[in-house]
Parts: C-alpha cells; sequence; structure tokens
C-alpha cells in the first residue's frame, strides 16, 4: 500500500446511460458537479482536503440526481468552479502524493473522473495508481442475501452505530469512507492481501468493456445446451 491515501467522492448530473462506452462518448457520461478528496499519510495524520463544486455551461442534471445531492444549476452556476482548474489540483495531488485510491463504489467515480480528464484535456494520473473500494470489500458484512452491496450510509452506521449525516455531499461521504476504512483496519476486516488482490482485479476494469463479464458466456451455454436436450426429448 502506498504511504498515503486518498479518499475521493464525487456527485454528478446523472449516471451512465451505457458502462460500456468509452471516455470520449461525451453524451453517456454524467458531469462531475461535486468533488472532494482528502490525503492522510500512514499514521493517519490529515495532509490536505478539497471540496469543490463544478459548473459545465450547457449541462442538465436529472430530477433524480437534484433529489439526490440537492444541487441545481442556479446553485452551481454561483458557486461552481471551472472543471479544468479542478481537475488540474486533482491531477496534481495524485502526481505529487502517488497514493492509493480510496472510495465507496469507486468504478463510478473512477469513471466520471476519467470522463472528466478527458473532457477538460487534463493528463489523467488514475490509471497508474493503486485502487481500493469500500463497497466491494465490505460484502461479507452483508446480513440479507437480497442485498448486493452496502450503501456507505449502512456501513457507517454497522460500524458506528450512528447515522452518516448529510449524505450525498461529497465531502461528508469522503470523510465518511475515511472513517470507515480505517475502522475496518483496526477490526481486521481488510488485510493487505486484499488491498492488493483488489488492485489487481480492478485492473481490467479500468477501461470500459462492452466484454461479456462474469458467469454470463457460460449460463449462455448452459441455456443453449438445455434447449438442444429438451429438442432431443
Amino acid at each position: 500500500m502506498s504511504k498515503y491515501t486518498l479518499f475521493i467522492d464525487t456527485e454528478a448530473s446523472g449516471l451512465p446511460n451505457d458502462w460500456g462506452l468509452p471516455f470520449s462518448a461525451d453524451n453517456n457520461w454524467p458531469h462531475i458537479v461535486q468533488i472532494a478528496w482528502l490525503i492522510y499519510d500512514d499514521a493517519r495524520n490529515l495532509v490536505k482536503e478539497h471540496n469543490h463544486y463544478l459548473y459545465t455551461d450547457g449541462i442538465t442534471i436529472t430530477p433524480s440526481a437534484i433529489e439526490t445531492h440537492g444541487l441545481t444549476l442556479d446553485f452551481l452556476a454561483k458557486n461552481g468552479e471551472e472543471p479544468a482548474k479542478v481537475m488540474e489540483l486533482l491531477a496534481n495531488d495524485l502526481v505529487e502524493f502517488e497514493p492509493t485510491i480510496i472510495g465507496h463504489f469507486l468504478q463510478l467515480d473512477y469513471y466520471l473522473l476519467s470522463a472528466a480528464f478527458y473532457r477538460t484535456n487534463v493528463y489523467n494520473p488514475l490509471r497508474k495508481l493503486p485502487v481500493f473500494c469500500t463497497m466491494v470489500a465490505t460484502t461479507q458484512l452483508l446480513r440479507s442475501p437480497a442485498t448486493r452491496q452496502l450503501r456507505l450510509g449502512d456501513l457507517y452506521y454497522m460500524l458506528f452505530n450512528a447515522d452518516l449525516e448529510h449524505q450525498h455531499d461529497a465531502f461528508n461521504d469522503a470523510k465518511a469512507t475515511a472513517e470507515s476504512f480505517f475502522e475496518l483496519r483496526d477490526r481486521g476486516e481488510i488485510s493487505e492481501a486484499e488491498l492488493l488482490q483488489q488492485n489487481k482485479d480492478f485492473d481490467s476494469q479500468r477501461e470500459p468493456s462492452k466484454k461479456p463479464k462474469g458467469c454470463v458466456v457460460p449460463a449462455l451455454v448452459i441455456m443453449l445446451l438445455l434447449i438442444i436436450a429438451i429438442c432431443n426429448l
């Protein structure tokens, strides 16, 4: 694990239409409307923190996104910064500290950030840095087989027996992710081996892909065999 960890969260104008399209497909990838990151050293001292609202002229924010994070175009027009300026700040920190990047549902943040780097023509250091997702790491803590992943607020409550306030504010969520990660490490729920393995597993997801994943192909083969068997009865 790197000497530094960078906990990051984003709020966006919506959700991707297609997770398999390249970052150059501008209309597919939502725009980041808030981004926050916190950098800690290996002694868990807070080294740096950032919280920025971003405004891009001409974008739309879906009603469901506004309902989730409460950020409107009027608010962003008054309080938002130029995306290229903020992405440059993030890129500089990534290059300077070479941190392990940690988030909750990191794949979404990673893709939104990569699309933002592409749009703003800012160098993207993400692909060279180790990553870790607390959502992926805590599937073993699920108590209900009907739930596939723990939401950040649920994880926070499970760990600290307290509600996570101001959810879907990028700064509060990044801070809660840091607190949750450190608590999970202290409890022995996250090992060095898991940190390394998850980063290795993520390598195949650093770029969007149309390739079938998981059990899709085997499942199709099984279905075809069953159809053939039934037809031969």
